[in-house]
């Protein structure tokens, strides 16, 4: 007998999903006015601190501007406000999640639609938990629109009515690996992101962003932590195949992008640790296995037919 689908709360799921959507976008707002407004001339004064502090020469007003007032105090309190619509957006994001997953008793990413919504998620938390240990706040306004622009993305194009899925997906794996593959990318967002803001950011001189050592740390750190869970992941689907279709490897579409992606990214990784690429060279890397994470978590399941194709694209 196919689950029945509680109707109020998948209604309920789908409202939230669209109040996360403008909790993420309020935030954004925040945050860019933060930036615009109340962090500029404090880059520009921890520069010339900085300067002062090595023995070097104070920057010329061409560089650093007239000083001007202080930031102003509605902007500092900007910023804040988005940290905390940041954080009202995730409870949201995560009552979306949650009541889907009830609605239809499984676990609530066995489609493209579940699948994005759960990695935007993703995205938000780990720019939230690296928040409560490094001053990263500046990272907030992209962060917000790059899960406020996927979420919309879900809700356009992607959205499906909740109901059962096929019996292959009725299986503990789906806990295992599908949300090991939600938490790399999360991760791999929150390091694309930077490695983005990276190529954009032109030199060292002041800016709202941090200088381009400090966006290739964060980075780095992000790829870091979420190569071994990708790393388990892929191994994770191996077992499942074998108990779903009697093979570990098919060579089925999206196994083959797994596999590039977790390539890609080792070579970012092997590059840097052992012939000590830094900087540009590294970052575009980093983007290149971005790119094949991206067509690999949508664009197999909407362009490329296999055995994965059970993601419910409408």
């Amino acid at each position: 007998m196919p689950a029945q689908v509680n109707e109020s709360l998948a209604t309920l799921s789908d409202q939230l999903i669209l109040v996360t959507v403008l909790l993420y976008l309020a935030a954004m707002i925040c945050y860019a006015l933060d930036l615009a407004f109340g962090r500029a001339r404090t880059a520009v004064a921890v520069r010339r601190r900085e300067l002062v502090g090595a023995g070097g020469p104070a920057l010329p007003e061409s560089e650093t501007g007239e000083p001007g007032p202080e930031p102003a105090a509605w902007a500092a309190r900007a910023g804040t406000i988005g940290v905390v619509l940041t954080w009202l957006g995730w409870a949201a994001n995560l009552g979306g999640i949650l009541t889907r997953g009830i609605a239809v008793d499984r676990w609530p990413w066995a489609n493209m639609y579940e699948f994005v919504v759960a990695i935007c998620f993703a995205a938000v938390t780990a720019f939230l938990a690296l928040l409560t240990r490094q001053p990263i706040r500046f990272l907030g306004a992209f962060v917000t629109v790059t899960a406020a622009l996927g979420l919309g993305f879900a809700v356009l194009f992607l959205h499906v009515q909740a109901g059962p899925v096929m019996p292959a997906l009725h299986s503990y794996w789906i806990a295992i690996h599908v949300t090991a593959a939600i938490v790399a990318s999360g991760l791999f967002i929150l390091a694309g992101v930077c490695a983005i803001l990276y190529l954009i950011r032109k030199d060292e001189r002041p800016s709202v962003l941090p200088g381009k050592e400090g966006l290739e740390r964060i980075a780095h750190r992000a790829i870091v932590i979420s190569f071994p869970i990708w790393t388990f992941a892929v191994i994770a689907g191996a077992m499942w195949a074998d108990r779903a279709w009697g093979r570990y490897w098919g060579w089925d579409p999206k196994e083959v992008w797994a596999f590039i992606t977790w390539v890609v990214y080792a070579a970012y990784l092997h590059a840097r640790a052992t012939a000590g690429w830094r900087g540009k060279a590294a970052m575009i890397i980093s983007l290149v296995a971005f790119g094949c994470l991206l067509f690999n978590l949508v664009g197999v399941n909407i362009f490329i037919p296999g055995l994965h194709s059970y993601a419910d694209v409408p």
